[in-house]
């Protein structure tokens, strides 16, 4: 009889089947986060549903926030019963029927919508994302019981990549059937958009909800089918949130004799949360401020998500070369300096000072002046900077903290990453409506990761040691 391969969790690891099917959990997921959140559906709601760029990022911002601040209250306890109860996968299924179903009712959300409608879709949005980091939590939750203590790495960067290969797929089949018709006579391209959709309705915007929502269902299967669950614990929903809160708090009362991982994890909470706003709020503000449509944002979605692609394996060679801390450090640097160069841009002006042409600087259809191609290249390069600093935080983390403790510091790692989850798209929010200005509101931002930035000189990159009783 052979001895069982053991997970991470030192229990019997899962087939090969098993584990990968795991993968396509994410791979269902993540698409719906690329295509309606950065850059489609919410740029469209943004610009288009509300009819006023700089209104329509607040309400972006307040969405956000809400959402943030629901999830910072809640994650703790969701955390808790998903280690404690057990059985994971009913939560994922009711979790993706109800994010599928929820972004299939997308399509109803028209242009220059008012009253009820503008605010049953903000409301439907918020309960969609908050679901999404719901599903998140249990599905990460399932990977120390299922995978080979020494595929874990594999398993988790598969699950990553095929999440942001969907992304992709989705984005250029949304391009090529139904954003790109009718608008280009490349040979190609079809001669109107599949299915008859209307673009003056912006219909080639709302049918991202439906597609990202099919496709969740559709990829989440094999998981549901073919990846174990975790034996069911007998606790209630109430028992195992209670033991599991309880842990959560011994975990953080500890940090008292591990000062340089509190001063990590505090800064992480800063500078992760405003570097997530560039990303969320990039698409926002690109579409008001140059009022890029559709293709536009979908060939600077599909950019970006080759920059970052490039940036993962280039951050990776940089850290083995610098070190964790440098490289962070450096990233984070970068990426203020980058949030700068692109709040400085304007349709007319680059620098905050410098005045450029309006006209066309080239024949092709998109990103036709100076001012929209410098902010497509300097996005580009804030892609590289931020995968490059998710890459080293989390390294760093691994680094400083005791290896036999890394499963519980890894939790508030996670948990480091939810709870100030709000502090960016309030932060914009509250400055757009206060300054009634987009390129204020997103300039922000600067502002925490500036200060989780400067906090980080204060770690070292010393791993800290288990006290002694």
């Amino acid at each position: 009889m052979s001895t069982p391969i053991l997970s991470i969790a030192g229990t019997p690891a899962a087939s090969p089947l098993g584990y990968f099917s795991w993968t396509s959990g994410q791979l269902g997921r993540d698409p719906y986060y690329i295509l309606v959140v950065i850059y489609i559906f919410f740029p469209y709601f943004s610009s288009v549903v509300v009819g006023d760029p700089v209104y329509g990022q607040t309400l972006i911002g307040y969405l956000n926030a809400a959402a943030g601040a629901f999830l910072a209250l809640t994650i703790p306890f969701l955390g808790a019963i998903a280690d404690k109860q057990g059985r994971r996968k009913p939560w994922i299924a009711g979790t993706v029927i109800f994010m599928g179903v929820g972004a299939c009712l997308l399509w109803l959300i028209t242009p220059n919508a008012a009253g009820a409608t503008l605010w049953w879709g903000f409301g439907l949005l918020l309960l969609i994302n908050i679901a999404f980091a719901y599903s998140e939590v249990f599905h990460n939750a399932m990977l120390p019981a299922i995978t080979p203590a020494n595929r874990a790495g594999l398993v988790s960067g598969l699950a990553f990549s095929l999440g942001n290969l969907g992304g992709l797929s989705l984005m250029l089949f949304v391009l090529y059937a139904f954003a790109l018709p009718g608008a280009q006579t490349w040979w190609f391209l079809p001669e109107v958009a599949w299915w008859g959709l209307d673009q003056a309705a912006h219909e080639q915007d709302r049918i991202v909800g439906p597609i990202a929502g099919v496709w969740m269902l559709v990829f989440t299967l094999p998981l549901l089918i073919f990846t174990p669950d975790t034996p069911k614990s007998g606790l209630t929903i109430r028992q195992a949130a209670t033991s599991g809160i309880q842990d959560v708090l011994a975990t953080v009362s500890q940090l008292k004799h591990y000062a340089n991982i509190a001063r990590y994890l505090l800064a992480r909470m800063l500078f992760n949360d405003g570097m997530v706003g560039v990303l969320v709020f990039g698409g926002v503000y690109a579409a008001g401020t140059f009022d890029w449509d559709t293709i536009s944002l979908l060939i600077f979605g599909l950019c970006t998500s080759v920059s970052a692609m490039i940036g993962a394996y280039i951050g990776g060679r940089i850290d083995d070369h610098l070190g964790s801390l440098v490289t962070l450090k450096v990233s984070v640097f970068m990426t203020c300096l980058i949030l700068l160069a692109l709040v400085s841009i304007q349709t007319d002006q680059i620098g905050f000072w410098f005045t450029v042409s309006t006209q066309p600087v080239w024949d092709f259809p998109y990103f036709t002046t100076i001012a929209e191609v410098v902010y497509f290249g300097t996005n580009q390069v804030f892609a590289l900077f931020f995968v490059t600093a998710l890459s080293a935080s989390r390294t760093l983390m691994a680094k400083i903290c005791p290896p036999e403790k890394a499963t519980q510091f890894f939790g508030l790692y996670g948990l480091s990453g939810s709870v100030t989850a709000f502090l960016a798209p309030l932060l914009v929010a509250t400055t757009t409506q206060w300054f009634d200005s987009q390129r204020a509101g997103f300039a922000s931002l600067v502002v925490l990761i500036a200060v989780g930035g400067v906090m980080l000189f204060a770690v070292t990159d010393v791993r800290s040691e288990t006290p002694t009783t």
